[in-house]
């Protein structure tokens, strides 16, 4: 029992550690990333607001996460709910491969992409990222949304057909509401998965670079490496209260349903 609370301390130290160094340099007045720190300031904070290209890579990464989150979840309440309530042929293989992005190497999913849109004569832009992105996306909601809907009591949609209303006011109706935490989950993390998306961005965007393609493009000069400091902090903040609100959502959705929690996203 030591052995293992000694391995879970490792390992939470292993996988953080990194992490709190963000801003831990972030707030270093020298511009040097290095130890022993010089001093406290938030100058490298003030200095984000004075970059044009990154407040535009930003709202281009903004852009395409938000869309690629509804997207993504509006094709996962309808996969979903085909693969819960109905049964047809071909449905196991179908649903194996809209899931198979989940476990391949997302850099195989960017050249294939990449491959097949260079193949077709169709430029790179904003929108071949977001099919990109809903490519990664999809699974996670599906697998949210599989959950919300798996644990759906299937008398209360009976129970509205039966008193009058159609299958889609009764979906609309009843069964929304019923998932709404589910979907409000898969909508934030899709949106977080996507935002911070590098390797899929990098292949297919455009002329626009996403805020994780700027930034790596950015570690080619030492001397902006403590503003992408101050900038990873402020996402890793940003990332914490999404996946923070995703999972109240999902206990709340839980709770709902009467059942029990049994852990989740954190």
């Amino acid at each position: 029992m030591k052995a293992l609370k000694l391995y879970a301390v490792g390992y939470l130290v292993f996988l953080y550690a990194p992490i709190l160094l963000l801003p831990l340099f972030a707030f270093n007045d020298a511009k040097v990333i290095s130890f022993p720190l010089s001093g406290f300031t938030t100058h490298w904070f003030t200095e984000m607001t004075k970059i044009p290209a990154l407040y535009a890579a930003f709202k281009n990464s903004l852009t395409i996460a938000l869309c690629a989150a509804l997207i993504s979840t509006i094709l996962g309440i309808f996969a979903a709910r085909a693969a819960t309530r109905f049964s047809f042929a071909g449905k196991g293989p179908i649903m194996g491969l809209i899931m198979l992005p989940l476990v391949l190497p997302d850099v195989i999913v960017a050249i294939s992409l990449l491959v097949v849109l260079l193949q077709l004569g169709i430029a790179l832009q904003t929108w071949t990222v977001i099919m990109g992105h809903v490519l990664i996306c999809l699974p996670f909601s599906i697998a949210i949304l599989n959950a919300a809907f798996q644990a759906l009591d299937r008398s209360l949609e009976e129970a509205a057909i039966d008193l009058g209303e159609t299958r889609v006011s009764t979906f609309r109706l009843v069964i929304l509401p019923l998932v709404m935490p589910g979907i409000i989950s898969s909508l934030l993390i899709a949106f977080t998965i996507s935002f911070d998306e590098f390797i899929v961005s990098y292949f297919l965007t455009g002329s626009s670079p996403t805020l994780p393609v700027y930034i790596y493009g950015q570690f080619r000069y030492p001397a902006k490496v403590p503003v992408i400091m101050a900038l990873g902090t402020l996402l890793v903040l940003g990332s914490f209260v999404l996946l923070s609100i995703a999972e109240y959502f999902r206990r709340r959705g839980i709770k709902r349903r009467g059942g029990q929690d049994t852990g989740g996203f954190l």
